[in-house]
């Protein structure tokens, strides 16, 4: 594998397609790990299918070493390191993820099978529902190496039509099945939108190639501004993408399929999708740019959409967040509110005062995705980790009092996530609130970091709660007792995430330093010279052609 990536990569003279192939070496991998995946998971061995899990564990460990050794930039984009990183980091989480997954599905089929009875495949669920998660990651890994809009929009339902199924098949409750029908729905009718807004950037610019000398941001470049046509299709592709990230106005499905999915499930939607939406939201406004005009910022149609869905998306999510029971919906809002945060970055862009320099808002972005993905699993990983003796996920908040007394490692594991993902000091959570902090103050956002501030004041009050009822609160003894769950890698994922945010913070500046040079903005260099070459051969009417 090693031996290949070397020989893709070497050398200027390289083919196109080849070259091509070069960065997608991680997303090859993911899928043959898949077709094994699938084959392990049908047979009638019990050893056999059960190892279909160490499959998939293997795939995302090859995976993630051939991101961090491949290719480490892309020709001809304005982020032309954005793929490495993100690809290391999908494969990391991906794993964690993995191991919260475990026991999701057949869990009545493997009983029936080891009694004695004959396994029945029909309706065994283990070979598709790790193939769709693995190929949901794959879309993922696709989305960090788009560079076309039909590549994007191809990754993009690559990641997210495999969790229709799993939402649908995560429990064998209606309930689950109710909220894979609402999330396909509203999930098709995003992607119309996103496809429509692409087709009008297409129609306005005649390009689908994003970055290089023929492209959208060449001819955007040339114009030196948006017109209405082009103007539409960006609002629409960005709506579109607020589905993928839970944003305002596409955030309504979010607390019914948390709650209704496994809490596995939810904590791979909290992640891949909005990963991926915020992926593309990268790449869509980098090719608009952030210095169209000859100004810093982006044109003020598409900052002040952004600026808007952002302030809405963080207070609803924190605010209805408040009159939540149920753990789940909780952190369905409070992941709906973190894509408020995260939109922050996106609106202050890579910092006009230079690519890679600390503030840089994309890199900001990035840093929080790393910092919520590890955080954000520890919280489900307990949900998860805990059952009704009379049946179904422990998932209201009086379900976790006394929890640190009962079972003190799933107590401290929510203690900890919870702290983390309201921000206090003392874990990696903080870091990733500072730098978006900082980037929105340093892009003069200053009304939007007031509004930041205050949901982060308002968010104390649940995840403190979520905090203190399994710290100081007791369980009565007349309450339904609970049962740990017999998958022990649960509670390993809960560990490696609790353990993951404060092991993190020593290194803190190596990450963000990481982040930051991923998100260095190529405008200054190569792209910047094509979009200057193109804007004096290209006239209004050649433009007007396209």
């Amino acid at each position: 594998m090693m031996s290949l990536l070397a020989a893709m990569s070497a050398g200027p003279d390289v083919p196109p397609m080849i070259a091509k192939l070069s960065i997608i070496v991680p997303e090859i991998v993911m899928f043959v790990g898949t077709c094994v995946v699938l084959m392990l998971g049908l047979s009638k061995t019990s050893t056999i299918r059960r190892a279909s899990v160490g499959a998939a564990g293997l795939a995302l460990i090859i995976a993630g070493i051939a991101a961090a050794t491949g290719p480490q930039g892309v020709a001809d984009s304005l982020l032309p390191h954005v793929m490495p990183y993100a690809k290391v980091l999908i494969a990391a989480v991906g794993f964690i993820l993995l191991l919260l997954l475990t026991g999701t599905v057949d869990r009545e089929v493997e009983a029936e099978a080891d009694a004695g009875k004959p396994f029945d495949v029909l309706r065994a669920n283990r070979a598709e529902f790790y193939a769709f998660f693995m190929f949901s990651l794959t879309g993922l890994m696709l989305c960090a190496s788009a560079d076309d809009l039909i590549w994007l929009f191809l990754a993009l339902e690559l990641t997210s039509l495999p969790t229709y199924v799993m939402v649908s098949i995560s429990t064998a409750r209606s309930r689950s099945q109710e909220a894979g029908v609402k999330y396909f729905f509203l999930g098709a009718f995003s992607a119309a939108m996103l496809l429509m807004g692409f087709t009008f950037i297409y129609g306005a610019t005649g390009y689908t190639q994003l970055f290089g000398y023929h492209s959208i941001a060449s001819v955007i470049g040339a114009q030196g501004s948006l017109g209405p046509i082009a103007t539409l299709g960006f609002v629409m592709a960005i709506v579109g993408l607020c589905f993928k990230i839970a944003a305002v106005p596409m955030h309504f499905y979010t607390p019914d399929v948390y709650q209704g999915a496994a809490a596995g499930v939810s904590a791979m939607l909290a992640f891949v999708p909005k990963t991926a939406g915020f992926l593309g939201l990268m790449l869509l406004t980098s090719a608009v740019g952030w210095g169209l005009g000859g100004g810093y910022g982006l044109p003020s149609e598409l900052r002040l959409l952004l600026w808007v869905v952002a302030a809405l998306t963080m207070t609803f999510g924190n605010v209805l967040a408040l009159m939540q029971r149920s753990v789940k919906r909780i952190l369905a809002y409070s992941s709906i509110a973190h894509s408020g945060y995260m939109l922050v970055g996106i609106i202050a862009g890579p910092g006009a005062w230079g690519a890679g320099a600390p503030g840089n808002g994309l890199g900001a972005v990035l840093f929080y995705l790393m910092s919520y993905g590890v955080m954000n699993v520890g919280a489900f990983a307990v949900v998860a980790s805990l059952e009704k003796q009379s049946g179904g996920e422990a998932e209201d908040v009086d379900d976790l009092r006394g929890l640190c007394k009962t079972h003190p490692l799933l107590g401290w594991i929510m203690v900890i996530s919870s702290v983390t993902m309201l921000g206090l000091p003392f874990a990696i959570g903080f870091l990733g609130k500072f730098y978006l902090f900082t980037a929105g103050l340093r892009a003069g956002e200053v009304a939007l970091i007031v509004v930041m501030g205050l949901n982060s004041a308002i968010a104390a009050f649940y995840y403190l709660r979520l905090a203190g009822a399994p710290l100081l609160e007791h369980r009565d003894e007349h309450e339904a007792s609970l049962v740990v769950t017999a998958f022990n890698s649960r509670k390993l994922a809960g560990l490696i995430s609790a353990v993951g945010v404060l092991a993190l913070l020593p290194f803190a500046d190596r990450l963000a330093t990481l982040s930051d040079h991923a998100a260095s903005y190529g405008a200054s260099s190569e792209a910047a010279q094509a979009s200057a070459s193109q804007a004096e051969h290209v006239d209004a009417r050649s433009v007007t052609d396209h």
